[in-house]
Formats: structure tokens, C-alpha cells, sequence
């Protein structure tokens, strides 16, 4: 069978920082920023800054852009850089944010139902990379994440993923609860994998417009994302240890996904 092309249904990576590849410092330096067509992943503002007078045009321009915003201590900001970075980091990605209606539109327009990974809360960029590039090997049309508590896509999330972040569509979204009934309305089943489920992984039909929902690396899935889920399921574990890599699992429910859709293809 002929390997399934992936819709181009996203721009390239935004050119490199001028400042440095994935941080820009200072608050004018930030305005321009957002005022650019770049991909900000989130803006660093030092806790106690409120007198400076570029700070609400940064804000304001965060909120249209629908930037995270984040308080942070004087200290992390030191750690990002020694320059003088005036209170405000904004951290830059190294990707170009999707549409999710697009990408379920290009889908459809390609011939093939949407194959999704929803990740709740997975942190750890290595984990990502790894999910990712998994991902991006099985033909999975886009990775879906949220505004808030996602691993940063910085060059070493790039880089673990191996490069496939260059080819696999991600698509950042405000609230996860909201697109998972935004999905469902399209179509799209949501089968969430966690070790509470009663049904394996096996025992599901995978086939179909679908979005795989995976949780955090500390306590899985959100609880209201789990009632949300059309389906759950989990994988058998044998062993005694009670659950596996959220970046396994990631890669072991997708490529039972394809392999049940490649089953389902008359030649």
C-alpha cells in the first residue's frame, strides 16, 4: 500500500529571533514581536513589574494573540538570560501553529478520516519529541495541545522529535474540554487511553474519524476530559510496574489506530 500523504494544510517555521533563536528580551523588543507574524509560545513577565510603560501594550497585545502570559520570579527570568531583559521574555517557537478546523478540513479534502493525538498536560520535552516523531512516522494529521501546562516547542522539542515537528501540523487550543465537544460535533470520536479503563486498547474500534487522548507524565487525564471521552481504554500490562511512558503508550495506541484503518482499506 502506497504511504498516505499528509495534506500541506500549515506555513513553514517563522524565521529565527533576531535576538537569539528562542528568546527575545525587553519590553519594546517584545511589542515588535507580537506585532509580528512569529509564533510566540509565552511571554515571561517578572512578578513585581508594573510601572513600565511598554508592559500593557504587552499585555494587551498577549491577550489578542492569545499568548500565555506567565508571573514569574526575577530568578527564572536571570536563568533564561544575564542581558538586560527589563522584566519581559517572550519565548518563541520553533513551529507555526495550525488551525484545528483546517486540519480535520484537509483531511476530509485528502480522502482519509482525521487520525488526532489530544495531549493533556505532557510536560516533559523529551516526551514530546518522542510522541511527535511517532506520530509524524504513523501519518497522524496533527497533534493538539493547550494554550497552558504543554511542553515548550522550543529547538529542543525540535530536536528530540527528530525533525518530524517540521512536517506534523500542531494545533494549540485555549481549552481542551471545548475542542473535545468541538470534535465530537465534527465527527471525530475521542478515545482517551488510561490505566482506569475497563476495555483494552484491542478491544476498540479505532477505525474512523478519531482523536486519541493521552494525559500528563505525573496523573494522566484530567478527570473532566476523561467524562468528556466517548471511549476509554488501556493497555495490558503484564508486568509490575503499573504503567508505561506516556511517549510508549502515545506511540503503541496510534499504530494500532493505523493498523486497524490499514485493515479497513479494500485494495
Amino acid at each position: 500500500m502506497e504511504k498516505r500523504n499528509r495534506p500541506k494544510i500549515r506555513p513553514t517555521a517563522p524565521e529565527a529571533s533576531p535576538v537569539g533563536r528562542d528568546v527575545v528580551f525587553g519590553l519594546r523588543a517584545v511589542v515588535e514581536v507580537l506585532r509580528s507574524d512569529q509564533e510566540v509560545e509565552r511571554i515571561l513577565v517578572q512578578k513585581d513589574l508594573k510601572n513600565e510603560v511598554a508592559l500593557p501594550e504587552v499585555l494587551v497585545l498577549a491577550r489578542e494573540r492569545h499568548v500565555p502570559v506567565q508571573r514569574v520570579p526575577i530568578e527564572k527570568l536571570n536563568r533564561v538570560t544575564r542581558k538586560n531583559h527589563q522584566g519581559v521574555i517572550a519565548l518563541i517557537s520553533s513551529i507555526a501553529y495550525a488551525s484545528l478546523e483546517n486540519v480535520i478540513d484537509a483531511a476530509y479534502e485528502a480522502g482519509h478520516d482525521p487520525l488526532m493525538l489530544i495531549l493533556d498536560r505532557v510536560t516533559d520535552v523529551r516526551n514530546f519529541g518522542a510522541i511527535a516523531r511517532s506520530a509524524e512516522c504513523a501519518g497522524v494529521d496533527a497533534l493538539v495541545l493547550p494554550e497552558r501546562g504543554g511542553a515548550r516547542i522550543g529547538s529542543d522539542a525540535l530536536k528530540t522529535s527528530a525533525g518530524a515537528l517540521s512536517h506534523l501540523p500542531v494545533c494549540r487550543v485555549p481549552r481542551l474540554a471545548q475542542t473535545i465537544r468541538e470534535l465530537q460535533a465534527r465527527g471525530v470520536r475521542v478515545v482517551a487511553c488510561t490505566e482506569k479503563a475497563d476495555k483494552l486498547l484491542y478491544e476498540v474500534d479505532l477505525s474512523g474519524p478519531l482523536a486519541l487522548l493521552l494525559g500528563s507524565e505525573e496523573d494522566g487525564i484530567q478527570p473532566e476530559l476523561l467524562e468528556k471521552s466517548d471511549e476509554q481504554v488501556r493497555l495490558p500490562i503484564q508486568g509490575k510496574v503499573s504503567s508505561l511512558n506516556v511517549s510508549v503508550a502515545a506511540g503503541i495506541a496510534t499504530y494500532e489506530a493505523v493498523r486497524q484503518r490499514l485493515n479497513t482499506v479494500v485494495p
